[in-house]
């Protein structure tokens, strides 16, 4: 016990008589596990924010959408008056609403109106008729009112429940609740205001390809009595008109384990009436979300790959250090050999000198790798929000940080075997000194 307290007296105690060149030392080491954190914090942060924005569109739903065939699309060139007729048909959704009975819900969504009105405030429409089921599938959650009901649906009532933004457009110095708008020419009642989704501007709303926080919601039945089935646009003094009886069909199925199963059999349900689903797309967010994960996982692969060449120059960098120190010190090795340490006691105390380096680097550049993980929320939009900066880069980018135990552990323990791995031939250079050479050296 004492041999093992002595030699890393010994050992620490050459380490502060040049404190300034350990310091340099382990600089490589602080920077490389400081990287190592933060590279791996920012990758499981934008993976834990895709992913939110993912599973908020319904980890077991199959969402099928119209679109435009590219043949309706350059139809616009050609003709000053056009109505391009394309997408899911309501035959569609009675196929998969008889065939697809051990789906939990089946829910329409139908486009209504090209614009919304309250007094002389406007806004693109992105209304749509649909049924109270949409609230569950959807993950809708309901901030004032109500959301729509079955009595809506029989009545065929005016009534619409409408997203935050269009509250905070529509409405800000009055209560939204009870408000009467229009949707083209036609009056709606406000009945219900929807909390703020999470997905505008994430990935999620590419997917979506709309801002959910502009949605307008109408029961079904009443959209298709007062609106119908063709939505018209009027465009620098052209007309063109879209003839689209439903704009999505949302499939929930009845746990995560039957996404893909329930996603194959709607393909083929959908396949009936759209060949190569030639006008309308499949979106499956658990599929989605296993190719997050997996894209993750190889570009955390990646960053640590990167962040770790800095690992490699600070054992490298050690390694040069100690080398120099075993010439400088070559005397002071002859002398302990000479009084009776031996070979095994060498290599002790430079292990103990390398070893220290590392692992108090490694503490370090913990506390570096956490300090800018965490400051980086805040840091980042204030520095793009500089006026210099706002000429070179979006001053909207968000940047979310995620810091995870295990890379903090494994960055460590790397630097702590960096250290040492890099430390063992040094040591066993001084310890193969030649006692007698080596008090003679000057």
């Amino acid at each position: 016990m004492n041999f093992i307290l002595e030699t890393i007296r010994l050992g620490i105690g050459n380490l502060r008589l040049h404190l300034l060149r350990s310091v340099l030392t382990s600089l490589g080491i602080i920077l490389g596990v400081a990287a190592v954190i933060v590279m791996v914090s920012i990758g499981e942060g934008n993976k834990q924010s895709a992913l939110r924005d993912i599973q908020a569109l319904g980890a077991t739903n199959v969402i099928i959408r119209s679109s435009q065939p590219p043949e309706s699309s350059s139809m616009g060139g050609q003709e000053r008056s056009f109505i391009a007729s394309y997408g899911l048909l309501n035959q569609d959704f009675r196929r998969l609403e008889h065939y697809m009975t051990d789906a939990a819900y089946v829910v329409p969504l139908k486009e209504i109106g090209s614009e919304i009105t309250y007094r002389s405030k406007r806004m693109s429409s992105q209304s749509f008729g649909t049924t109270p089921q949409l609230k569950k599938v959807a993950n809708l959650r309901v901030e004032r009112g109500r959301y729509l009901t079955p009595e809506d649906l029989e009545r065929t009532s005016k009534v619409a429940v409408i997203g935050s933004e269009v509250a905070r457009q529509f409405f800000r110095l009055r209560d939204p609740l009870g408000a009467e708008f229009r949707i083209d020419d036609r009056i709606f009642k406000v009945i219900g205001v929807l909390k703020p989704v999470g997905l505008a501007g994430g990935a999620g709303s590419a997917l979506v390809g709309r801002d959910l926080n502009k949605d307008v919601h109408i029961p079904l039945s009443t959209a298709r009595i007062e609106f119908g089935d063709v939505i018209q646009r009027r465009e620098s003094g052209s007309f063109s008109g879209e003839e689209v009886q439903l704009a999505e069909i949302i499939i929930t199925a009845p746990s995560t384990e039957m996404v893909i199963n329930t996603a194959q059999r709607v393909r083929q349900l959908i396949n009936v009436g759209h060949p190569d689903l030639n006008d309308v797309e499949m979106i499956v967010p658990w599929e989605l979300l296993e190719n997050v994960k997996k894209t993750q996982m190889v570009w955390n692969v990646v960053l640590i790959s990167v962040a770790a060449i800095s690992l490699l120059v600070g054992g490298i960098g050690i390694m040069n250090i100690m080398l120099a120190s075993v010439q400088e010190r070559t005397r002071e090795i002859g002398i302990r050999r000479a009084l009776g340490a031996t070979r095994n006691h060498i290599v002790a105390q430079f292990l103990v000198e390398t070893g220290t380096l590392s692992a108090v680097g490694g503490v370090v550049g913990i506390g570096l790798g956490v300090g800018v993980s965490v400051g980086l929320d805040d840091f980042l939009p204030w520095f793009l929000s500089l006026p210099f900066m706002r000429d070179f880069v979006e001053t909207t980018v968000i940047l979310e940080t995620q810091i995870t135990g295990w890379s903090i552990i494994a960055s460590f323990l790397v630097a702590a075997f960096v250290g040492l791995g890099f430390g063992i031939y040094p040591a066993f250079v001084a310890s193969r000194q030649d006692p007698i050479v080596a008090l003679r050296h000057d």
